[in-house]
């Protein structure tokens, strides 16, 4: 298949992650990939914060991104807009990737190819909407989510009972641990994100309370940004900005519990990859994450917002004797052993497939 994956700026965000797999082993699979992205855009209100605090108008510089390495033809336009015909090859099937990609893509021409959605979040707060959003879930174009919510989501919320669903996965070369016991210090993992729907704020509240009676208590956290004064982390805090891929699985191996707070994911990977490295994970019911954990068997789930409870149930992992820790501490490995991106690269292969002949149909 020739294969155009359309995207907004292709930083180190985790959906971004799952798009650069998914790209290379397309393309080592024999099938022609081509990647457009958008170029990096600093906000108005961010540059006139830093000019006014004597820092200067911030000047564009280069991230790191996932792609950065791999084998795959990676396009970037030279302004943030939607693509047009002659930004994108003739191809099969091109693929939007994000809301704001998809109005371009819906406008090409028949020969740029079937047009599909890859859709891994619904990123609107609890009682707001977002009509624009909604309406690329009203597009003509196949979806492919990435977890049961958003499958249900697009059937009971937009009438469409044609969605391909394809699990994340987790790479069990990079991300995995020998059978191990708990830290001699109580570790909780968390990742660093000051968007408010990461519910970092209420995963700190709740460690605030574990803290109170486990002075001991140590945090291990990574994030894509770095610390931001609105959002402060505990002097037993152990902070990783934007760490090597190869540093993850021993961050995640220091953990005995990894603790997601979020209002809404789509998938969260991180807690499949910390299960890799057999730390069980505690998380509110935000999406993903109730696909894959089995409350009491390989972490807990609790409902968003609810603080008592996740510090509840993080005390109750560091609190398990250590036989049972090392049960659900395994548990929690087998979870991640279940998925495969090979199998998934399959299932996103006849997602693909599946996305032309409608195309072809509909035509």
């Amino acid at each position: 298949m020739r294969i155009t994956f359309v995207l907004p700026f292709a930083g180190l965000a985790g959906g971004i992650r799952v798009l650069a797999i998914y790209a290379d082993r397309l393309k080592r699979r024999g099938h022609k990939v081509v990647v457009i992205s958008m170029p990096q855009q600093i906000r108005l209100r961010r540059k006139v914060k830093s000019f006014l605090l004597g820092r200067g108008w911030p000047r564009k510089h280069l991230e790191a991104s996932h792609f950065d390495g791999l084998d795959v033809e990676h396009r970037v336009l030279e302004r943030a807009r939607a693509v047009v015909d002659a930004d994108v090859p003739d191809a099969d099937v091109v693929v939007a990737t994000y809301y704001t990609t998809a109005y371009g893509v819906l406008q090409l021409s028949p020969a740029k190819g079937a047009k599909a959605i890859f859709i891994q979040n619904y990123e609107v707060e609890e009682g707001k909407s977002n009509p624009r959003l909604d309406s690329t879930w009203r597009m003509p174009m196949h979806k492919i989510t990435i977890c049961k919510w958003l499958v249900e989501l697009a059937r009971e919320r937009f009438g469409d009972e044609v969605v391909s669903l394809v699990h994340n996965s987790v790479d069990l070369e990079q991300f995995h641990a020998a059978p191990r016991g708990k830290m001699p210090t109580p570790t909780v993992g968390l990742v660093y994100s000051a968007f408010p729907m990461k519910g970092c704020r209420i995963s700190l509240k709740a460690l605030k309370r574990v803290a109170a009676v486990m002075p001991s208590l140590r945090l291990v956290s990574f994030g894509a940004e770095p610390l931001s004064l609105r959002l402060r982390l505990p002097p037993y805090a152990d902070f990783h900005y934007q760490p090597r891929q190869d540093k993850l699985k021993e961050l995640y191996a220091q953990c005995d519990v990894w603790l997601c707070g979020s209002y809404r994911e789509g998938f969260y990977l991180p807690a499949l990859e910390a299960m890799a490295c057999r730390c069980p994970v505690v998380s509110t019911r935000c999406g993903g994450p109730m696909d894959i954990i089995e409350d009491g068997v390989n972490g807990y789930l609790v409902e968003v917002g609810d603080v008592n409870m996740l510090a509840e149930r993080v005390f109750r992992v560091l609190n398990l004797p250590e036989e049972k820790w090392r049960q659900m501490s395994d548990a929690a490995y087998l979870t991640a052993t279940r998925y495969t991106w090979d199998e998934a690269t399959d299932l996103f292969e006849k997602a693909l497939e599946l996305a032309i002949n409608r195309g072809r149909r509909a035509r």
